[in-house]
Parts: structure tokens; C-alpha cells; sequence
């Protein structure tokens, strides 16, 4: 019965390791959906939104500047400790997403449009229009813009005032801006 349990765990062992593994920039493009699947299902609050999206932008920087060194590509171990970094956002992302927090936000404008920015960034990715250096600053403005909303909830209750909300609308049509023109360069 040992010998059959080993067999087995050797087998499913090596079916695990045949799998093709995804690209650095699948990963990252797969983590950005997530994110905004979080964000529209309720699952993430403004800090954990900060707070991944702080450790997302450093991941691409740090990918923008490995490649730009390299002649655009990761050197093995690169790639590794990228992965390491990225398995590491990943389990925060299923953390925050499945604790108990819950979001002082409903289904409003802000957030929507929140959501619809972190898929166009996410699809950038993946369509590759959008490399690391340029979804690093993008993540910076996206993370600048979240926390600027959460400090404002905060201060009043969990919500926004009309002239925060016009603000914030403002600064996200930058940023739609800046998403359009660096997928479109």
C-alpha cells in the first residue's frame, strides 16, 4: 500500500511538472484580473487594493529594469526571483480577497470606474501594448488615486463627498488618458 501511495505522488508529481509554466508577463496579466475581479465582486478594500498595487508596480519596475539591462529579456535567475515576488502577491490577492474585510464602498461610479481601469491595464498586458515600465507608473497613478479615496472615506464615514468625488473623477480621466496613450504608442 506504501509502494502504490509513492507511485501515485511520483505520478501526479511529474503531471504537475509537465505542465507548461506561464510567462512573467501572463502572471502578472492574470493578477491584474484578479484584482479587478476583487475590486467588482466586493472582496477588496481600498488599503488592500493599495497595498497590492503598491507591491505590483514594484514588481514591474524591478521587470522593466531587468529587461532593459538584458536586451529585453529575464535572465533565469531573474526569472526566478520574479516568480518568487509574484507567488507572493498572488497569496496576498487570494488572502485579502477571501478574509473578512469587507469593502466600506457599494457599487458606485468611483469604483467602477476603478475596476474598468485595472481590466484595461490588465488587458494591456496581455495583448502586450503595454510593457512593464509603462504598467509600473500606471499601477503608481492607480495606487495614488485608491489611496487618496481611502484616506477621503475615511474621513468621512466611508464616503465621498461630492467635491471628492469630482476630484477623483477628474484624476481618473488622467488616468484613462494615460492608459489609452500608452496602449496606443
Amino acid at each position: 500500500m506504501k509502494r502504490m501511495i509513492i507511485v501515485l505522488a511520483a505520478a501526479g508529481f511529474v503531471g504537475v511538472a509537465a505542465l507548461p509554466a506561464q510567462s512573467v508577463d501572463q502572471r502578472r496579466e492574470n493578477q491584474q484580473d484578479r484584482i479587478a475581479n476583487g475590486i467588482q465582486q466586493n472582496q477588496l478594500t481600498p488599503a488592500e487594493t493599495a497595498k497590492i498595487e503598491k507591491q505590483e508596480k514594484a514588481i514591474n519596475q524591478q521587470v522593466s529594469g531587468d529587461r532593459y539591462l538584458n536586451g529585453g529579456k529575464l535572465t533565469p535567475a531573474e526569472h526566478k526571483q520574479v516568480n518568487g515576488e509574484l507567488n507572493k502577491t498572488s497569496s496576498e490577492i487570494h488572502t485579502d480577497r477571501t478574509n473578512s474585510a469587507h469593502p466600506v464602498y457599494g457599487n458606485n461610479k468611483v469604483d467602477q470606474r476603478r475596476e474598468n481601469q485595472q481590466d484595461r491595464i490588465a488587458q494591456g498586458v496581455k495583448s502586450g501594448s503595454l510593457n512593464a515600465g509603462q504598467t509600473a507608473k500606471l499601477e503608481g497613478q492607480e495606487s495614488k488615486i485608491n489611496q487618496q479615496v481611502r484616506t477621503d472615506r475615511a474621513a468621512n464615514g466611508g464616503k465621498l463627498t461630492a467635491a471628492e468625488k469630482k476630484q477623483v473623477n477628474k484624476e481618473q480621466n488622467v488616468e484613462s488618458r494615460r492608459i489609452y496613450n500608452n496602449k496606443h504608442k
